[in-house]
């Protein structure tokens, strides 16, 4: 049996979440974005959720999006996890059927067939084997439940992984990385395929942020507990030249005319099935009872024939 390589130092994402846990709400505006837009989602989904999971719930966004809209009805009982018990620690009660759980998204407390709906925004991104995680939350759905999930695409903080790695060649004569690798956007439903979900769909919200200084962007990531958490990172602290100068880069090339300058996140949404039986499935190939030409009500031409 094999293991797909380490690539994140989970207890360390553990301390930094727990260490941004108290000024996390300064920098959720990612968190609130990428939960209101499941809401949006469950509200047009004509059907409940009796038992549901936010994994990767931080500091209660979902929750907090839920309780004001009319989705809010369909789930019974929502369980709350995060890899942080600082983080649970900030959730603020919305609804009188919370549960709240430390739990890791790699090693899932849930049994088969237990959870109607799952939902998890920008947290699986920092799991080992993402499709690992996929496949435990699958298992953990009922036959057709839901999962929803957001997580950052390979877009996401480009101008700053540019200018580090220029500054860092420059000053020290070599590069490392600082920020993380994230999933190709355009491979997000094949990692949904492969998990075992059935019908599956990937769309791209892409946002950029725009600062002042790239150093509040920075500021903003330790906010949100997502600075680089690799296991083959560097042991040594970026070099203060090394810094000062990735972000006189940063403000060279990515600066707009104001001299504000641009941070992009891709935020990639999934939603995917538990197989079962009712759903629809693709019809056999060369099954179809009606001709292409008739239903687009043009005639027919073989590859070789000129139109007359």
């Amino acid at each position: 049996m094999t293991t797909s390589p380490l690539l994140f130092d989970r207890d360390l994402l553990r301390t930094r979440l727990d260490r941004a846990a108290p000024d996390y709400a300064s920098a959720d505006f990612l968190k609130r974005r990428a939960a209101e837009d499941v809401v949006m989602r469950l509200e047009t989904i004509l059907r409940r959720f009796p038992v549901a999971v936010d994994l990767g719930a931080r500091n209660g966004a979902f929750s907090r999006a839920l309780a004001t809209s009319d989705a809010t009805e369909k789930i019974d009982v929502l369980f709350e996890a995060d890899l942080s018990a600082r983080m649970l620690g900030q959730i603020l009660e919305t609804r009188g059927n919370g549960r709240k759980a430390v739990a890791d998204e790699e090693r899932l407390p849930f049994g088969d067939a237990t959870l109607d709906l799952a939902v998890s925004t920008l947290s699986l991104h920092w799991t080992n084997d993402l499709v690992g995680a996929l496949i435990q939350i699958r298992r953990a759905l009922r036959p057709d439940g839901l999962f929803i999930g957001a997580i950052f695409g390979g877009a996401t903080l480009t101008e700053l992984r540019q200018a580090l790695l220029q500054a860092e060649d420059e000053v020290s004569g070599g590069a490392s990385f600082r920020v993380s690798p994230f999933a190709d956007a355009i491979d997000a439903a094949g990692l949904l395929q492969r998990a075992g979900f059935a019908l599956p769909v990937a769309d791209v919200d892409r946002v950029k942020v725009r600062y002042g200084h790239p150093l509040e962007l920075l500021r903003d990531l330790r906010r949100m507990g997502e600075t680089s958490v690799l296991l083959d990172r560097s042991r040594k602290p970026l070099a203060r030249r090394v810094l000062l100068r990735a972000m006189e880069i940063y403000v060279e090339r990515f600066a707009e005319a104001d001299g504000r300058v641009p941070a992009t996140f891709e935020i990639v949404a999934v939603t995917g099935w538990a197989p079962h039986e009712s759903q629809q499935k693709p019809l056999r190939p060369g099954s179809a009872k009606m001709r292409l030409a008739d239903a687009l009500g043009v005639q027919e031409q073989s590859a070789g024939e000129k139109p007359v």
